[in-house]
């Protein structure tokens, strides 16, 4: 095989390191931004926190400089919150008894009860003294822990315990019964020599235990059994037994008049029966082992003032960073040792570092300002006033790739004077208006949900007679397009909806 050289012309898109950090950093979220900020802060030397100095002529704030160079919001410079760190001094051992307050520096023979002060119990704290870390740092206790722990509290055979700590294992979130209690006899009956009724009692035993409902087999036992534990005094009780023990179908189906037939109740006896009801909980379970809250942090302020729409970026989602001028100033050019080329390098990413996060923010800024001028109307007077966007228009505006802003919307926040909201929120489909124009679709769900909440409770509006409402005002929309952003509302079927005056 005979060796040649060739030369080819052509092109390649490489991404260098720089631009592959910058891009990273573009699709965080505010949390994760905050994490890796604080890790380039441990891992580089040359990078850290701006603090108030009050001999700020001797440092210059990179970050500072560079939010100089680019707008910050459409109305004015970006105002950034600083706060001030204050100091405190230590008190001898005859102030520190008497006031509560902790010495800076203690003797090397000093016993841990000296540090007590006198006539304060241990763990008191003042405002604080309730605050339980082992409580607030804990996972969410699931629904089996909760009845195992009742469980531990019952008195029950040794037998009767294997038996319900099966029945436990097999309720699932819900706090519904998963598997039928003749599998569990039939698991059981080899081992155990236990009857099917035994099984049953063990069910019955656990169905007593908080919250009512739970380890039910069906719907009907679940509501029958809170039922159950209600006080004999309470009013229609007897009533909301018969309906749901004989006429659960027809409750769900909204055949009232059937019921009140049957029952030979008035309407208004009905309606106070079916209040009864509505205080019940087909789904026990969720109220153990609830999510724990996340919470959010805005990108972004938009606020309303002397009649213009301003947006601000949120100054303390991100520490303001600076490089380090006493490690700077000892790099020399001509050193080629290891310690020079370590801060050289530091030097080098510290300022690439610097300069994705400047990037970062204006992109952001330009972003939420091209949202905040098509979606003033939202602003203005809510969900029936948003326009049609998708990300091609936004990335027209500001001349970036659809795929940057997809980068930037995704768990990305904006706190308006209607809510906080995520910048994907912003961006929906549209269909057609007998005028020609464009309806979003977020608009069309908003009259959804209006005209749903202010129909007749006894003749509630199909999704035919919806499509046809919205055609009165001009939206032209089928019914099954009605019928989709229904169900993405969580709104029922009108059979379902249908109650009593």
């Amino acid at each position: 095989m005979k060796q040649s050289l060739q030369l080819k012309l052509g092109q390649q898109l490489t991404m260098t390191p720089q631009l592959q950090q910058a891009i990273r950093l573009l699709q965080l979220s505010t949390l994760d931004l905050q994490q890796e900020i604080q890790q380039a802060l441990d891992s580089n030397p040359l990078l850290e926190v701006a603090e108030d100095d009050s001999g700020g002529d001797t440092e210059v704030d990179n970050t500072q400089r560079l939010e100089r160079e680019a707008p910050q919001h459409t109305d004015g410079p970006l105002e950034s919150l600083e706060g001030t760190a204050s100091g405190g001094s230590g008190e001898n051992r005859d102030d520190w008894q008497t006031s509560g307050a902790m010495p800076e520096e203690l003797p090397v023979d000093t016993q841990w009860e000296d540090l007590i002060p006198t006539g304060a119990p241990a763990g008191a704290g003042g405002d604080d003294s309730d605050f339980d870390l082992d409580t607030r740092n804990s996972q969410s206790e699931s629904l089996q822990d909760h009845l195992r722990w009742q469980l531990n509290l019952t008195r029950l055979s040794d037998t009767d315990r294997v038996i319900a700590l099966a029945l436990i294992d097999a309720t699932d979130s819900n706090g519904r019964l998963q598997t039928s209690v003749e599998d569990i006899h039939e698991a059981f009956r080899d081992d155990l020599e236990i009857d099917l009724e035994e099984v049953v009692a063990v069910l019955h035993c656990l169905q007593q235990f908080e919250p009512a409902g739970v380890c039910t087999r069906d719907l009907q036992e679940c509501l029958l059994v809170q039922l159950q534990q209600l006080p004999a005094s309470t009013p229609y009780l007897e009533q909301a037994r018969q309906v749901i023990s004989r006429y659960l179908n027809q409750l769900g189906s909204g055949d009232y008049n059937q019921i009140l037939r049957r029952m030979r109740l008035k309407e208004d006896q009905l309606r106070a029966v079916l209040d009864l009801i509505r205080t019940l909980d087909p789904s026990p379970g969720q109220q153990i082992g609830e999510d724990s809250t996340e919470y959010i942090i805005p990108d972004v302020f938009v606020s309303k003032r002397s009649g213009r729409w301003v947006v601000e970026l949120n100054p303390d989602v991100a520490p303001r960073l600076r490089i380090n001028d006493s490690y700077a100033s000892l790099i020399r050019r001509a050193d080629n040792s290891a310690d020079n080329n370590y801060l050289r390098d530091n030097l080098q990413e510290a300022r690439w570092f610097l300069k994705s996060l400047q990037s970062r923010n204006e992109t952001l800024m330009k972003v939420a300002t091209q949202i905040v001028e098509r979606q003033r109307g939202f602003l203005e007077h809510g969900e029936e006033a948003m326009q049609p966007l998708v990300l091609a228009d936004i990335a027209e505006a500001v001349e970036m790739h659809e795929s940057t802003i997809s980068r930037v919307t995704n768990r990305k926040y904006m706190h308006t004077p209607r809510g906080v909201f995520e910048l994907k929120y912003f961006f929906s489909s549209h269909v057609g208006t007998a005028s020609g124009g464009e309806a979003s679709s977020t608009a069309i769900r908003a009259f959804i949900r209006k005209l749903v909440a202010a129909e007749n409770p006894r003749k509630p509006l199909s999704d035919s007679k919806l499509a046809k409402m919205l055609e009165e005002q001009g939206i032209q929309v089928a019914r099954r397009t009605v019928a989709k952003y229904r169900e993405m509302l969580q709104i029922p079927p009108s059979n379902e909806r249908k109650r009593l005056v």
